[in-house]
């Protein structure tokens, strides 16, 4: 209740003017030259400012780079999985400069999962994989593929 009494007092003082000017005082007295603000001479603060300024361009150039080659990784992975191809990845990749690659770790990595694609595609690999499926799946594999390859020639060729 004490609260509420002060606050209506006080902002009825303060359009009556008689007290709380103060703000307003701070403000007239504020220095309109930035480089009095900050404590700085003239030369001091413009040099401040283009020191600002050069870091600001190295940070932004930094996060292009990071963002073409996260990128480079999302176009890399689209052709691996032969998803469809984005042009917003394409178009950070020209922007950083098309001298984008992958980060060291990433193409450990790619190699990595070459290697092992490769040994699954090996024949060798794919005895393994017959052994361990049975008959009956292999077969409904084989009829799977032979219909659809009946039902694709059919479209095609009007004599069947």
């Amino acid at each position: 209740m004490a609260f509420l009494m002060k606050s209506m007092l006080s902002n009825q003082v303060k359009n009556l003017g008689l007290g709380g000017g103060g703000e307003e005082k701070k403000e007239e007295n504020a220095p309109s030259d930035p480089a009095a603000a900050a404590g700085m001479t003239r030369e001091e603060y413009e040099e401040y400012q283009k020191q600002m300024v050069e870091e600001k361009m190295e940070r932004d150039a930094a996060f292009v780079q990071k963002k073409a080659e996260r990128a480079c990784l999302r176009v890399h992975l689209r052709e691996k999985y032969r998803l469809p191809k984005s042009e917003l990845d394409e178009n950070q990749i020209q922007m950083a400069g098309d001298d984008v690659d992958l980060p060291e770790d990433l193409q450990k990595m790619v190699a990595e999962d070459q290697v092992e694609e490769e040994d699954k595609d090996s024949i060798l690999a794919q005895l393994q994989n017959i052994q361990n499926m049975d008959m009956d799946t292999i077969k409904e594999k084989a009829q799977a593929t032979f219909t659809e390859i009946k039902q694709a020639a059919e479209q095609k060729c009007s004599v069947m």
